[in-house]
């Protein structure tokens, strides 16, 4: 069995964790939590999202996060931009990534947005210009790749696929399936993303799970067999998505990191450090979370204990 070597592992905390938390940190805990996610291993951080404060009030000052965050030499600052107004807000910060969404599911899509799937990424095009002319690179997310929170139902392998060929017609080559509700199974991943990369070859592929099920690390080894090897995750293993009924946590860094790290899959992260990050996130929102090793600790910790 051919193991990657190494997974990137994206810290999506700042903007998919914070999103659905009912207490609003302050920019200084914003930057704290960006900077110290750097500091501990994170090569690719998901800062926050620039859309209108009334729809995620969580976000309303992504601008200034974004301003105030010392920027590390080689590690890259995304944003999630909805429209064209957002995509300026963020040239405006000086973010050089952002990226951009679609839901693969037409019932989802058309209850939220009122257009299909193929219709809203259509509409991307001039997010495009817009970006290639301020050297800003976009990335494309699928949202409800695997499942659709209205309907209940495997959202089909097809529609998936024509979702991600209206991507790629607008330039993007970077996309992430995204379990925005924790209906995936390992199954499913694997037959989805063996697909996709065989569809699109040429296309960076990264995968957004959620725990909801508990089947979140069992979703990244399937798509670790599929050959991915970029996979986001949140810190303490908040989130959800304010858009989709039922949608709870992403899978935990320090889950998936510790996880990947038993493997002998190196992430480049310090385990210790991620450790004491989770730890101050559950201080900072007021709650404990569905992080496991913030609950039990490392299997090495264990074994010290133990002896």
């Amino acid at each position: 069995m051919n193991w990657p070597a190494k997974v990137i592992v994206c810290e999506v905390g700042p903007r998919d964790g914070l999103q659905n938390e009912k207490k609003l940190l302050s920019v200084e805990q914003k930057v704290e939590l960006i900077e110290k996610s750097v500091q501990a291993g994170a090569k690719i951080v998901e800062i926050g999202s620039f859309v209108h404060p009334k729809a995620v009030p969580q976000m309303a000052d992504t601008d200034e996060v974004a301003r105030r965050i010392h920027r590390e030499p080689g590690v890259e600052y995304r944003a999630l931009v909805m429209n064209q107004k957002g995509l300026e807000r963020a040239d405006a910060a000086g973010i050089m990534k952002a990226k951009i969404t679609a839901s693969a599911s037409p019932a989802h899509s058309i209850s939220n947005l009122n257009r299909t799937p193929e219709e809203v990424v259509s509409s991307f095009a001039e997010y495009a210009e817009f970006a290639a002319a301020n050297q800003i690179e976009l990335s494309g997310a699928i949202s409800t790749a695997f499942g659709c929170p209205f309907d209940g139902k495997p959202v089909p392998l097809q529609q998936v696929l024509s979702v991600a060929d209206c991507f790629r017609k607008i330039g993007i080559k970077e996309l992430s399936l995204s379990d925005t509700t924790g209906m995936a199974n390992p199954k499913q991943v694997y037959d989805y993303v063996t697909a996709a990369r065989l569809r699109l070859p040429d296309v960076t592929w990264v995968l957004h799970f959620h725990d909801t099920r508990g089947m979140g690390l069992s979703n990244v080894v399937a798509g670790l067999l599929a050959g991915v090897d970029r996979y986001d995750a949140c810190f303490a293993g908040l989130g959800g998505c304010p858009f989709a009924p039922g949608a709870s946590g992403n899978i935990a860094t320090e889950d998936l990191v510790h996880m990947l790290e038993e493997m002998g899959i190196s992430t480049g992260y310090d385990q210790e450090k991620l450790i004491e990050l989770g730890k101050q996130v559950q201080t900072m929102v007021g709650h404990d979370t569905a992080s496991s090793v913030l609950k039990a600790g490392r299997c090495c910790d264990i074994a010290v204990q133990s002896k």
